[in-house]
């Protein structure tokens, strides 16, 4: 039986329920009436049910396309007004004993060479992204209890914020590792971590379980049950995100959308990000061998229903996709984007081929600063903030100001102050030309006068050698 409240994954995520769902949805889909009555409840800015969304992914009428394209774009810009948040993945090892069949790094892959980085080569990544301009990291790392046990983990998180190197310094450390204890989340939240990611891959339990044929990762239970584990633990930031082309797109679509159903019923704090990978061709593995691969157009459809149905979340595109399609994405929903990233270990200051150790392909291959540039010519502010965690901003906090807009006042001035720290620090002429004018023009729009007059003034200080304030 379907309980969103409930902490068994098979409740929370019931397969009967899904299937009673896309069942519906198809009966549904040329129902005008009841799309027009679905979409009327969208623009309330108060989500949608995994129902009310499945319908609007099934109807294929133009017009309400383009409705759902034109309101997600729109609550994206209520919510999170023009503001991009930038950060970069950070690979730590590649040894894994799982045998997940589309990753690279299964445990059966014996040609793939096996790396670890030591204390001092993660200092010299963390520098080298320093000194590319950010400040927010994702670190990622196989599952090994040997080679990667969670003392390593907390220890590369403890460097990671040790360094200052010039005017760098990473100022938030997210984690996407594998499922663990409640325990170990209590010593990921005590190490300062800002979200906790972790991506279900697929949320058909019998496709899962085929899909991750050996290893820990086996457990569908305990892999789906994780995040219930690091609220437990005192994580009250979480990430969700499936990896499309595993499993028919609109099962995963219904199966994310209950799993944040159930975190919000469940903890009173739904998914502070969901992300949006599709599978990518990378060393042993070919997409094509995946029979549900999903186009650019239903890619885009999904992200635009997930902005209307989570309202509230953060939706990430990584460098998997490429600078048209995660331009289009931008306008649908997408909040957060990585920029110049490697996916090998060791990627960002070793001579690597990259077909060594990387994870997968990347098709956004442009540096930072010119990603920075590309998005401020777009319109967006790239912000490399990362106030709301250090203030205590998090969980349903955080929540609250979003939801009622008042996150604005704190993450715009913020998102503005970042950026002009990137153009002194980091940013060739050409992207300082860009960025100088749109900031004194973003100052003008900020609504509070004295905010405005603080971050006008610290703005202005950034010369001079001021660094890291914050609302």
């Amino acid at each position: 039986m379907y309980d969103p409240r409930s902490l068994k994954a098979e409740e929370f995520i019931n397969h009967d329920e899904i299937l009673a769902t896309l069942a519906y949805a198809d009966e549904k889909k040329n129902d005008l009436t009841l799309v027009r009555e679905i979409l009327d409840k969208a623009r309330e800015r108060k989500g949608l049910s995994h129902r009310e969304a499945s319908v609007l992914l099934a109807c294929e009428d133009e017009a309400v396309t383009a409705e759902i394209y034109a309101l997600a774009e729109q609550i994206k810009k209520d919510f999170y007004g023009n503001r991009i948040v930038m950060f970069a993945p950070l690979y730590l090892s590649n040894y894994c004993v799982n045998g997940c069949v589309y990753c690279p790094y299964h445990h059966q892959n014996h040609h793939i060479p096996r790396k670890k980085l030591t204390q001092e080569e993660v200092r010299r990544e963390v520098i080298a992204l320093q000194d590319m301009g950010h400040k927010r990291l994702a670190i990622e790392s196989g599952e090994d209890p040997v080679n990667n046990p969670i003392e390593y983990i907390l220890e590369c998180i403890n460097t990671i914020y040790s360094i200052h190197h010039k005017n760098g310094a990473i100022r938030r450390v997210n984690v996407n590792i594998a499922a663990t204890t409640v325990e170990n989340y209590r010593k990921l939240k005590d190490a300062g971590i800002g979200t906790y990611i972790l991506f279900q891959e697929t949320y058909h339990k019998e496709s899962y379980e085929k899909l991750h044929p050996t290893g820990p990762k086996h457990n569908y239970a305990y892999h789906t049950e994780a995040m219930d584990r690091a609220m437990e633990g005192g994580i009250d930031d979480v990430g969700l995100g499936v990896l499309f082309g595993l499993e028919l797109y609109r099962y995963e679509f219904a199966g994310l959308l209950m799993h944040a159903e159930h975190l919000e019923a469940a903890h009173g704090v739904g998914p502070h990000t969901i992300s949006l990978p599709r599978i990518k061709r990378a060393d042993d593995i070919d997409p094509d061998t995946f029979d549900n691969g999903i186009d650019n157009e239903t890619f885009a459809r999904l992200c635009a229903l997930i902005r209307i149905s989570v309202p509230y979340t953060g939706i990430i595109i990584s460098t998997r996709e490429s600078q048209e399609v995660r331009g289009r994405l931008l306008r649908l929903g997408v909040s957060q984007i990585s920029g110049a990233s490697r996916t090998s270990v060791g990627g960002y200051t070793e001579e690597i081929r990259p077909t060594d150790t990387e994870q997968f392909d990347i098709s956004d291959q442009r540096t930072l600063d010119e990603v920075v540039r590309w998005l401020m010519e777009l319109g967006y502010i790239p912000s490399f903030c990362t106030a709301c965690y250090r203030e205590g901003r998090t969980g349903d906090r955080f929540m609250t100001l979003l939801k009622n807009g008042q996150i604005q006042n704190c993450c715009h001035p913020n998102a503005l102050m970042t950026l002009k720290e990137f153009l002194e620090d980091y940013a060739s002429d050409a992207t300082r030309a860009i960025g100088e004018p749109l900031i004194e023009r973003e100052l003008l729009n900020i609504p509070k006068e004295k905010v405005r007059n603080i971050a006008t003034e610290y703005i202005a200080n950034i010369a001079s050698g001021k660094r890291d304030f914050r609302f």
